[in-house]
């Protein structure tokens, strides 16, 4: 598709996969800006952009696209040593005059105030934005601010510090705001308060292997990169701190990027995996700014083959509409993808990729050659144990796959309830080439048991544990199936999943415990379009019925307006097992799938698979789950 807005020549020469350099970064931002910046009021202190309203309202929504717009003028302009060719700064100025003379006024400029979470609450996450970008710039944009401005700015972010915060990423936003009035001068005890309970929940949030929950349940997510990560560490970086803290938030980055770089098609797409997908290209956040901070394993020819594959994906996907301005949505808008606090200028909190600008242009992030992605390189399967996720590579198509035995959104308070369904989480396995299905539609990579003709879904997930060999990994969990139109859930009823990826090849195991009689269960594989290049596979190997019938969703996904899935049925009551293939693929694909497995042995504790042409032997085992693979 077309890109709205001119982008400098390619250069293969030094970027042979993208073809994208440091300038191509800076006239993206600037095409952004000059495209949003067409919605501004009168006083530029709200930019109102066109589209569905947030659950926050039209006002929140018009401070969003001010705060979230300047994060990008932001990196751009201090990436550049403060060089603004195109005046963005002096714009924000007088925005930040016109929005703090009267907040809470409904007029055409004062912006809103910053209240608890659950009153008034999409302000402090805009705070937190609007203080970042002030610290970015400061030498050029808060220093030459009137006196009587600088003070009523002060007031305004003082807000995120005496409310509450949702309980998750969301303290990292008041922890945003005391870094910047600490740098300029400004902090105290409320503002070393904000910082220090930011820290503490961090330390309880951190699971390990650079993974941080979204909050104390398990939400593991893009949040983890692009905010979890980004905000302590950006701060330190430009606090120039080298402290305790500070070191301990660079080791975790690093320790998070030896797995997420994994993370990436061979296309540029991140996966399609978990809320606020329509941020985007946020997703190489964490990427850019392990580069920017030395806080990363991986090469700069790496990391900028990822961060301006992401980018160039996204642009030519229809991400832009024809005015350029980013849509709700993946590639282009789209409404399943979306969460009630999404607006028009929610997908503008995409400008924290942006974060790479802060490598000068003598920076080895640019000056470096590019060098292939991960999923470039060879076949890849990595057990990531701290999140219960399974990552699965194949070089051949560029494909990732992400089965998810360890994250969800249901947070300790919550309950299970089926009508609160997430296809973001809820599904066994995710990618780069296809998203969940619709709510309303047939759910894709899903085990559902059927009792009295009502269907569960997956909400709170137990992981049971994850690991690796050579070219094989597994990952397990369990879950109580939820109902909808019923009793939320069944006395007794189970289900224990293991997923073991090899090669192209995903052999998925279920133990279903507890299922009354007449119990019936089915289970589908990859959605995907009809004129896609992709094939979805699944073959049944034990505990089925027959072969897989082709079920529709008519409502499609974020790639595809309308999908299509294979479904397997079979009977269930007390304890049973079952087992099969499943895979996706670019064309022509694997092979079929019915000639993978040679031998299938379930047994009272498991399963045991033979592999065709020597591929070895899979021994999956209950009681307790463990999974050993031996060669041939």
């Amino acid at each position: 598709m077309s890109i709205p807005f001119e982008l400098p020549t390619e250069d293969r020469a030094p970027s042979p996969y993208t073809g994208y350099t440091r300038a191509h970064w800076e006239a993206v931002a600037d095409g952004l800006l000059w495209a949003a910046w067409r919605w501004s009021s009168p006083g530029r202190a709200l930019l109102d952009l066109p589209g569905r309203p947030s659950r926050s309202g039209v006002r929140s929504d018009g401070l969003e696209g001010f705060a979230r717009t300047f994060l990008a003028a932001a990196f751009r302009v201090a990436g550049a040593d403060g060089d603004d060719p195109h005046g963005w700064l002096d714009r924000y100025a007088r925005g930040l005059d016109s929005g703090t003379r009267t907040p809470g006024r409904e007029d055409t400029e004062s912006w809103p105030l910053i209240l608890d979470h659950d009153v008034q609450g999409q302000p402090m996450v805009e705070s937190a934005s609007v203080a970042l970008g002030l610290r970015l710039t400061a030498p050029w944009l808060w220093k030459n601010l009137d006196a009587g401005v600088q003070d009523r700015v002060e007031e305004w972010l003082r807000g995120a510090l005496r409310h509450v915060p949702a309980p998750n990423n969301w303290y990292l936003f008041p922890y945003t705001v005391a870094g910047f009035l600490e740098s300029v001068g400004r902090g105290d005890a409320e503002t070393a308060a904000a910082r220090g309970r930011a820290l503490e929940l961090m330390e309880g949030w951190y699971r390990g292997g650079g993974w941080y929950a979204d909050g104390d349940g398990r939400a593991f997510d893009h949040y983890n990169g692009w905010a979890l990560h980004l905000y302590p560490v950006l701060d330190a970086h430009l606090a120039g701190d080298t402290g305790e803290d500070a070191t301990r938030f660079g080791e975790r980055l690093r320790a998070h990027l030896e797995g997420f770089a994994l993370m990436f098609g061979a296309d540029g797409a991140p996966l399609h995996y978990g809320r606020s997908l329509s941020y985007r290209f946020a997703a190489s956040a964490a990427v850019g700014l392990g580069a920017v901070t030395g806080h990363t394993p991986l090469s700069p020819g790496v990391s900028r083959r990822l961060v301006s594959g992401s980018l160039r994906y996204f642009l030519e996907h229809g991400a832009l509409t024809d005015d350029g301005l980013l849509s709700l949505g993946w590639h282009g808008a789209h409404e399943a993808t979306l969460q009630p606090y999404s607006g028009p200028a929610s997908p503008y909190w995409a400008s924290k990729a942006f974060v790479s600008l802060l490598a000068p242009a003598g920076h080895p992030l640019w000056t470096a050659t590019e060098e292939a992605a991960p999923v470039e390189e060879a076949d890849r399967v990595l057990a990531l144990p701290a999140p219960g996720l399974l990552l699965q590579a194949t070089r051949a198509d560029g494909i990732v796959r992400l089965h998810n035995h360890g994250s969800d959104h249901v947070r300790p308070h919550e309950g299970e309830v089926a009508a609160e369904d997430d296809p973001h989480y809820g599904r066994q396995a995710y990618s780069t080439r296809t998203g969940p299905t619709a709510v309303t539609n047939v759910a894709d990579n899903h085990l559902s048991v059927r009792v009295n003709g009502r269907g569960s879904v997956r909400r709170r997930v137990h992981p049971l544990g994850a690991g690796q060999g050579d070219g094989w990994g597994w990952a397990a969990s369990w879950h109580r199936p939820v109902f909808a139109g019923g009793p939320p859930m069944v006395p007794g009823l189970r289900v224990e999943s293991v997923t073991v990826a090899r090669g192209p090849y995903e052999l998925r195991v279920h133990r279903v415990v507890g299922a009354p009689p007449g119990a019936r269960l089915t289970h589908t594989g990859w959605a995907t379009g009809p004129e896609e290049p992709l094939v979805s596979a699944l073959h049944g190997l034990h505990g089925w019925d027959g072969e897989p019938e082709t079920v529709r969703a008519p409502q499609g996904t974020a790639y595809t307006a309308w999908a299509e899935l294979p479904r397997l049925s079979g009977a269930a009551g007390g304890t049973s097992l079952h087992v099969c293939l499943a895979a996706l693929s670019g064309e022509p694909g694997p092979g079929p799938l019915a000639e993978a497995v040679t031998e299938v042995v379930p047994g009272e504790e498991g399963v045991e698979v033979v592999w065709a042409d020597g591929g070895g032997r899979t021994r999956v085992s209950f009681d307790p789950v463990g999974v050993t693979h031996t060669a041939e």
